[in-house]
């Protein structure tokens, strides 16, 4: 199938699943969650293909983004079911005006239309997307890259067949074939087919569609994150902090690429650092990118130029040296992509200081930035963390993928 063919079905499906009952979607996500699972050695097959032919050309950190388990299966099959849970936005009445002469006004939740998203190496994205489109009554378009088609084909093949058991079109989830830039500048711009575009990934994929696309597109994904650790931090509580931002999964946009350590605790608290994230760990030691003043502490690299401003997704992070909670603020504020940004403290001043100046989509208090997550934030997943401010930010979930129209009811009122 062609992807201008894609596109005529998906906009054909949206108009047929606008009938469709909100207890019929439900049914399909649960069929959808027992049909993952029986797929599963479909789908692993699958992926060990993906897996060997990336092996080599990409990291071996991504290859963990790339890859399947038994029990990666079953976690998204749960996040499946952990939507069909949760209530429809759909028909939610926003806000309501009763007129003096009678007429009612009511601004009404309603699906977006048809949803295409734009993603690279993550199969289980395939299924969060199509969940969330299908609870909130969206036809979802699925655009992945090359190094994950065949994990993503068996993924939606498995999802067609429990949309097919409830009685529901394979249209309502589609994949497109071509792994292209063609394809995704088809997206791109297929106004009047596409009504929200989101691209998830890198940060090139992300400028590509900001840049072209001609359909409305949401800006998310890349993770420049930071976590300062004030002077008046527990010590041991930031190391634990700063460990798990780091290193729990650094392939993901939210996992800490920057440190900032108090000028005052500098000296103490960068030997623990040091000892946690570097010599105590041998298997995947953290690179540390050092400033001036952090490398007069411990030992590290010499941070380059850009250092500050990368995305590394890998155990590398950069770490900085200021003075004080106002410093990091206007560093934070100067560098950071705009998604996850935690502050370690005893201070309630301080942490108070940084939660009102930080111009960020979500930003901590005492805990990593790891939880910037659909799951973790009761959404049951997520579409893309967006970090953009109009008309969703941070994890978008299923009231992010409605829109809203007025329903005006009368009894014969003329104007």
């Amino acid at each position: 199938m062609t992807t201008a063919e894609l596109l005529a079905r998906a906009r054909t499906a949206k108009d047929a699943l606008r009938y469709i009952e909100a207890s019929t979607l439900t049914d399909a996500l649960y069929a959808v969650a027992d049909c993952l699972l029986a797929h599963t050695d479909d789908i692993l097959s699958a992926n060990a293909l993906d897996v060997a032919a990336a092996r080599g050309s990409i990291s071996e950190v991504m290859i963990d983004r790339l890859s399947l388990s038994r029990e990666r299966i079953e976690g998204m099959a749960q996040g499946v079911r952990e939507v069909a849970s949760l209530e429809s936005p759909v028909g939610r009445v926003l806000s309501r005006t009763q007129r003096a002469d009678g007429l009612l006004i009511e601004k009404t939740a309603v699906p977006l239309g048809v949803v295409a998203i734009i993603y690279e190496s993550r199969p289980n994205v395939t299924s969060d997307a199509a969940a969330l489109c299908l609870k909130s009554g969206n036809v979802c378009i699925l655009r992945c890259g090359k190094e994950a088609h065949r994990s993503a084909r068996a993924i939606v093949d498995a999802i067609g067949d429990g949309l097919a058991m409830v009685g529901l079109s394979r249209d309502i989830v589609l994949l497109v074939e071509d792994t292209t830039r063609a394809s995704a500048n088809e997206l791109m711009t297929a106004t009047g087919y596409v009504d929200l575009l989101i691209p998830r990934g890198g940060k090139g994929l992300i400028a590509a569609c900001v840049a072209n696309a001609t359909v409305p597109c949401i800006q998310t994904g890349t993770g420049i994150c930071h976590v300062y650790v004030d002077r008046d931090a527990d010590l041991s509580m930031a190391l634990r902090i700063v460990e798990n931002a780091k290193t729990s999964r650094p392939s993901v946009c939210n996992a800490a690429e920057v440190l900032l350590v108090d000028a005052p605790i500098a000296g103490r608290f960068l030997p623990m650092l040091h000892a946690r994230l570097v010599e105590e760990r041998l298997e995947h030691p953290v690179e540390l990118r050092l400033d001036a003043r952090a490398a007069a502490v411990i030992d590290g690299t010499r941070a380059g130029a850009d250092d500050f401003d990368t995305e590394f997704l890998d155990y590398i992070m950069a770490v900085k040296v200021v003075d004080g909670v106002d410093q990091a603020i206007a560093h934070i504020n100067h560098h950071s992509t705009g998604h996850s940004e935690a502050i370690v403290t005893d201070n309630d001043s301080a942490a108070a200081r940084f939660t009102r100046a930080v111009d960020s989509a979500a930003v901590y208090v005492n805990a990593s930035t790891r939880f910037t997550d659909g799951g973790e934030f009761g959404l049951g997943c997520e579409m893309g963390i967006s970090t953009q401010k109009l008309h969703a930010r941070g994890p978008m979930g299923l009231t992010e993928l409605c829109t809203y129209q007025y329903i005006v009811r009368g009894q014969g009122n003329i104007r």
